[in-house]
């Protein structure tokens, strides 16, 4: 897995800055892990003398209700922080996959992200301060704990989605949102990809906008009980909100409405696709296809089977039973232009297929970063576009 014997679990910021720098000093190659749960996520560590884990980071720093704000240490489980706010009504909504497991630290280094980021945005806009550990034994705190100060954010920007190859989060600071008075869920089925696409392009013409909507084409509907194209959508506010969003929905034949545990169990199950198709797939991969809206009703109408996409974004999720079918796809999708990585696959499939084929204008800029960070290149090795 890439990991090393040496294990070494800090239960500071402190202890984690300082087993950064005896490691590099020394150095010494260094894998960070969490919780693990993105193991198979992005490009394969190398093997490394030394892993460096963040699991006993644990508490809250500070939680001020009234202003809608947290820090927690990195080590903190996304489950835990998500009870821990529900119990004042409040939430940080990125809906990541694997949460029931996964760390804070984890999730934000991943960048994930989930059906309400059209609402709610990704972690680059709910996170407004953290504190990361260099290899030079640093602790370097950027943003802060007030919702409007963004000094020295871009800092704390460049460790979302940086896979741990540039430092070790310790801290995280969020912006909160008040949970709606009241939610529904709404399931809609169709018969076909376009009339599924139609529906969706008139609700976000609507002046109602839910907070997600994901589209799941039959085969991955059937995980729900259904054989065709499903609109998943999540919608909050004031009662008289959720019944004009009832009565906008009733019209459509076969609409099912959730509220409640079978609200929240419904979510779960979309949220989770990738972790319960890789358990259930020992040779499976995904692929994320970022795309307009317009060209995601082509997106989704060429993967050959599971599929699920953030129908409001236009973030689209291809299942394979064979990580050679993703490779495949990725090839057709990089002759239409489609921005598409192979975000999941088996550990021997990821060192020999282009998991990035198209890493973007700013590849050189994320070199140099990366060598501003770690110059002998000693952190996190290969996990992202191999190179970093």
């Amino acid at each position: 897995m890439g990991y090393s014997i040496n294990v070494l679990a800090p239960s500071s910021p402190v202890e984690l800055a300082e087993a950064l720098r005896d490691a590099a000093a020394a150095g010494r190659t260094i894998a960070l892990a969490g919780g693990s749960t993105k193991r198979h996520m992005a490009g394969p560590v190398e093997p490394a003398d030394v892993t460096v884990t963040t699991m006993s980071l644990r508490g809250v720093l500070q939680y001020e209700p009234r202003d809608l704000t947290i820090s927690v240490c990195a080590g903190v489980s996304w489950r835990e922080l998500t009870h821990l706010l529900a119990d004042h009504r409040q939430m940080v909504p990125l809906d990541p996959p694997f949460a029931h497991d996964a760390t804070v630290g984890g999730v934000i280094s991943a960048n994930c992200s989930g059906p309400r980021r059209r609402l709610y945005g990704t972690a680059r806009d709910v996170v407004i301060g953290m504190t990361f550990a260099t290899l030079e034994g640093k602790l370097v705190k950027s943003g802060g704990m007030v919702v409007k100060n963004v000094a020295g954010l871009d800092m704390a920007k460049l460790m979302i989605g940086s896979f741990g190859t540039l430092a070790a989060i310790a801290v995280v600071n969020f912006k909160v949102q008040p949970m709606p008075e009241v939610e529904r869920s709404f399931l809609l089925p169709f018969d076909s990809l376009a009339a599924a696409i139609a529906a969706r392009n008139a609700i976000l013409k609507g002046q109602l906008q839910p907070a997600a909507i994901d589209l799941l084409n039959p085969a991955a509907a059937q995980t729900l009980g259904h054989s065709t194209w499903l609109l998943a959508l999540r919608a909050g506010g004031n009662q008289a909100a959720v019944q004009r969003y009832e009565g906008e929905f009733a019209h459509f034949a076969g609409a099912q409405a959730f509220e409640d545990k079978d609200q929240q169990t419904l979510w779960r199950h979309v949220e989770n696709s990738t972790p319960r198709f890789l358990a259930a797939h020992e040779d499976g991969a995904v692929v994320r296809a970022s795309c307009t809206l317009k060209d995601s009703e082509a997106v989704m109408a060429s993967f050959p089977g599971p599929a699920v996409a953030r129908a409001g974004s236009g973030v689209c999720y291809g299942y394979f039973e064979r990580a050679q079918g993703a490779a495949d796809w990725l090839s057709g999708a990089q002759r239409s232009a489609w921005k598409a990585v192979i975000e999941f696959a088996p550990e021997g499939s990821r060192r020999t297929f282009d998991l990035w084929p198209s890493p973007g204008a700013d590849f050189e800029i994320m070199q140099r970063v990366k060598h501003l960070f770690d110059p002998r290149n000693l952190l996190n090795r290969g996990r992202l576009y191999r190179l970093i």
